[in-house]
């Protein structure tokens, strides 16, 4: 594309606009992961700026998200014994992000259910909005996560900081209520933030605030990790390598629909990889595609990678030495403004229609939902996509066998052309049937395969196979295929196949299943095939 002033004053727009948005949310995150809210910031210059210049979606904006914060908090708490562990595992989570886009596995992210997002996102927003619970209410976060919270909350209340507590209300107050035309020019949380840290320095005082920031560049973290440490570590990698993939691509086709582009998947999991490892390296926060930073940014112009990049350098601007500005805010206020986040990613939308949502879609989502809440997220995304995988094999197996045909084929017309040669009996007009399989046929309908087919083909002397049909058989319906021929063989039953090509015949030919079958049963067309039956029929 040709790159005008108007274009680089959208992305000059869309860049302020975007760090004005995520300052507060980077604080907030980089505070509830239990890294500080400088990490924050780091993860955002980080992923933020190495994302925009590698990634494959030129107008996504890329930080701290929901989901890598807590799983990041997650890893800190369970998985790692010192800070220095802790971005080792993002910097390894950074390299295996790289690696599934160098192997081009991105493209498949598109293909995951949308009951299955939806359940996962809802489980981030009540996990965010409860692990904020306390802070909220003036006390320090509780260890343990989400269950941790639920079981020091009812003691927690009996103690309340009510200053900390009126703090956050406010601020979440305003961000609720900010007009949307106006947040056009100011965005809302931005306005919560500075209401919030007001109330705190000029009336409620004495509530636990963020204090000091490092000022100047963040310091390279180089601490050489065990190798019993890297081999245990390679579990919690894989967890930030792929929430960080999925929340990215999700991002990416959010920016599509906004822009009438196309990202390319596997070159923004190289980038994300990326600015991970970046991030890892300079302590910061891991990340992934910011949707709210996506859209602002879009929103306000921003249609290049150069705005991405310009976001980063105002957040780095601020931490060559302005970091004093942000030292007061209090945890409170950040708790209101997520609080407000974890209300926005829950996918209400879903869940104003779960009333009438199919049985087996409906379960999918409370299963990915609650395991996302009370177990890790990784295990709810994958038991989600396997229920989800069973529930769409069901619909498929109906749809695969109504496209069996198995009839009888050799009538009158099977044996002559001519009404003199039509035999003057029945007695051999069902002795030929026809086996005939359209479309495609997966793991899905396989094995009813056999219980439908197999009678029929007992109750015929010679049986075709027609193939013509066709287009695509998986390894495990082509077993069926040669269980089928094995049912023949057994009932002393002769079998023709016909109309092999493609990707089916080269399935069958790989797993030796066409070579059991004699060269002279295997014809080209239905005129071929009556001929050899008519043989074998001694006819």
């Amino acid at each position: 594309m040709n790159y005008s002033l108007d274009t680089f004053r959208g992305d000059l727009f869309g860049g302020i606009t975007a760090a004005v948005v995520g300052l507060p949310v980077a604080l907030a995150f980089g505070v509830a992961s239990g890294m500080g809210a400088a990490a924050g910031l780091y993860g955002a210059i980080g992923v933020g700026l190495f994302a925009a210049l590698f990634g494959g979606t030129r107008s996504q904006i890329s930080g701290p998200t929901a989901p890598m914060t807590v799983a990041m908090a997650v890893i800190i708490t369970e998985h790692a014994s010192s800070m220095s562990e802790a971005l080792v595992v993002v910097m390894m989570g950074g390299f295996l992000q790289i690696l599934l886009g160098v192997l081009r596995i991105g493209r498949y992210v598109a293909y995951t259910p949308h009951v299955v997002i939806s359940g996962f996102m809802s489980g981030i927003g009540l996990i965010v909005m409860l692990i904020q619970a306390m802070p909220f209410i003036g006390a320090p976060a509780a260890p343990g996560g989400v269950v941790g919270t639920i079981q020091v909350l009812s003691d927690a209340v009996g103690h309340i900081n009510y200053s900390a507590f009126a703090i956050a209300f406010v601020t979440l107050a305003v961000g609720v209520l900010w007009p949307r035309a106006l947040s056009r020019i100011v965005p809302g949380t931005l306005v919560a933030l500075v209401v919030g840290t007001l109330l705190s320095v000029l009336w409620l005082t004495g509530v636990p605030v963020i204090g000091v920031i490092p000022s100047g560049l963040p310091e390279i973290v180089l601490v050489p990790p065990t190798a019993d440490f890297l081999l245990r570590a390679i579990e919690p990698a894989l967890i930030l390598a792929l929430l960080g993939s999925v929340d990215s691509l999700l991002t990416s086709l959010i920016a599509d629909s906004l822009t009438g582009t196309r990202h390319r998947a596997d070159q923004e999991l190289v980038g994300q990889g990326i600015g991970n490892m970046v991030a890892g390296l300079i302590g910061g926060l891991p990340g992934a595609g910011a949707t709210m930073g996506t859209v602002t940014n879009i929103r306000a112009g921003g249609t290049t990678r150069l705005s991405g990049a310009v976001r980063a350098a105002i957040l780095l601007v601020l931490l060559m030495g302005l970091g004093w500005i942000v030292e007061p805010i209090p945890h409170a206020v950040l708790a209101g403004i997520l609080m407000k986040v974890g209300w926005d990613i829950v996918d209400w939308r879903m869940l104003k229609r779960i009333h009438r949502l199919r049985g087996e879609h409906l379960i999918i989502l409370l299963i990915t939902l609650g395991l996302t809440v009370f177990v890790d997220l990784v295990t709810a995304v994958a038991i989600g996509l396997i229920v989800a995988g069973m529930a769409h094999a069901r619909k498929l197996e109906s749809l695969e066998l109504d496209s069996v045909v198995s009839v009888p084929l050799l009538d009158r017309q099977f044996f002559a052309e001519e009404e003199d040669e039509i035999p003057s009996t029945d007695e051999f007009t069902a002795r030929v049937g026809l086996v005939a399989l359209r479309g495609s046929f997966t793991v899905a309908s396989s094995k009813k395969l056999v219980g439908v087919i197999s009678e029929d083909i007992k109750d015929h002397d010679v049986v075709i196979f027609d193939f013509s049909g066709a287009t695509y058989i998986d390894d495990s319906a082509a077993m069926v295929v040669e269980q089928l021929m094995g049912v023949a063989t057994s009932e002393d039953t002769a079998f023709i196949v016909m109309s092999l090509s493609g990707s089916v015949e080269d399935t069958l030919s790989a797993l030796g299943i066409i070579q059991r079958v004699p060269a002279a049963h295997i014809v080209e067309t239905l005129d071929e095939a009556r001929e050899v039956a008519r043989k074998l029929l001694g006819m």
